[in-house]
């Protein structure tokens, strides 16, 4: 604890010190010309539809290297499957350290695989950047000073909370049923609900009912959760097939309550068109990205994403919202790789990471940008509440505040 502490102590005496000199610091996978980047992603697997963030962030870069790099350096990234299986990202991060020689580790997708190698890469003393997982785990700069989550939106408690109180704000006497993935992030939804729900979580709640992520259904779950009649249905998983699956069941068996979605399967392309179009109309989703629009008007970012995909991947479904946070994640390791200099130390980039002040990034929605201290490692805390209008996601409410 002294150790992190200590660390954490050097990492905001570095974001207060004077800005950093003409002279080249370089740490482990940097040159003049190169910087190696470290990724495991679910090529393969349950999970596998997340894998396009992989294919977009690659691409994103290529973009980048096209135009010079970053202050001069190609982004060379070595992304590994991991299948979605924490035992299979371990050894990807082993070998992408050890064998790769990378700078640190970026984006690697979920809560469980990314839980699974934290504490070798906080050993070691590599940044774990902007790993995609909304666990408030990440928010523990003091044990874990190496590890940061970049999010699709707020943490998964404060998504709940926030889902609690629109809820109740149409329906202060509504009961709730609860399905969640049985790991740390589903098991952290719950937490948020049950705390949200306070003194009332025991009435409140009519049922929870968890999942395996490698279950083939959950139709069982919801039919159970169905006959409950609760007001309120919350989906909390972080896999499109589960999320798909609880959609379209409970409409077949015509349990119509208010339903919210976990914000990593708003997504048109992998949940609502698998659960049908009609079904999903009305679903809520809490959300800190712009909803993808095919013919924007009046957002030139929007456009520039289009374009992007329609030239770097053709073949990729452009409304596909895994793709659109790939293309974000990478925007953001380009800002705080920018911010970083020529002092390219693992000790550097990260307590870079760790003062971001009011990024802004291209495709989040208006008044949200990036902020961290070495005290905070949160940098999206706030989201708008989407909803699904039967074709498209659309934005259904005013800014909410995360804590």
């Amino acid at each position: 604890m002294k150790v992190a502490l200590a660390l954490a102590a050097a990492l905001a005496a570095a974001c207060l010190s004077t800005p950093v000199s003409a002279q080249k610091s370089y740490g482990p996978g940097i040159s003049d010309t190169e910087i190696k980047i470290g990724n495991t992603m679910p090529y393969s697997g349950p999970a596998s539809p997340l894998g396009i963030t992989g294919r977009v962030i690659a691409a994103y870069f290529d973009d980048v290297n096209e135009k010079g790099g970053v202050n001069g350096r190609k982004l060379n990234l070595i992304s590994l499957d991991d299948a979605f299986s924490p035992p299979k990202t371990m050894e990807a991060a082993r070998r992408l350290v050890e064998g790769e020689g990378v700078a640190f580790i970026f984006a690697t997708m979920g809560t469980a695989p990314s839980s699974a190698i934290a504490k070798y890469l906080n050993g070691n003393k590599v940044p774990q950047l902007f790993l995609i997982s909304s666990a408030s785990k990440w928010n523990d700069p003091a044990n874990m000073p190496w590890s940061m989550a970049l999010p699709w939106a707020p943490n998964y408690t404060s998504e709940a909370a926030i889902d609690v109180a629109y809820a109740r704000a149409k329906n202060p006497n509504a009961r709730f049923a609860v399905l969640y993935q049985n790991d740390d992030a589903g098991k952290e939804y719950l937490r948020g609900v049950k705390e949200a729900l306070g003194a009332d979580a025991d009435k409140a709640i009519a049922m929870a009912s968890s999942f395996e992520v490698a279950d083939p259904t959950v139709d069982s779950q919801v039919l159970t959760l169905a006959n409950t009649k609760a007001d309120v249905f919350m989906i909390y998983s972080v896999t499109p097939r589960a999320c798909a699956q609880a959609i379209r069941k409970a409409h077949e068996v015509g349990w119509q309550p208010t339903r919210f979605l976990a914000s990593g399967c708003a997504n048109k392309a992998t949940v609502m068109v698998p659960a049908g179009l009609d079904a999903g109309k009305g679903v809520l989703s809490l959300g800190s990205l712009k909803p993808f629009v095919e013919q924007p008007k009046d957002d030139p970012a929007m456009s520039a994403y289009i374009d992007f995909m329609k030239k770097r991947l053709p073949n990729a479904d452009v409304n596909n919202v895994a793709g659109l946070y790939g293309y974000t994640v990478a925007e953001a390791l380009v800002v705080l790789l920018k911010q970083c200099k020529d002092n390219l130390t693992r000790e550097n980039i990260m307590a870079q990471a760790a003062n971001l002040k009011n990024v802004p990034l291209s495709l989040l929605m208006p008044g949200i940008t990036l902020n961290t201290t070495p005290q905070d490692f949160r940098p999206i805390k706030d989201g708008y509440m989407l909803q699904f209008d039967g074709n498209d996601w659309v934005v259904a409410s005013e800014l909410l505040k995360g804590t």
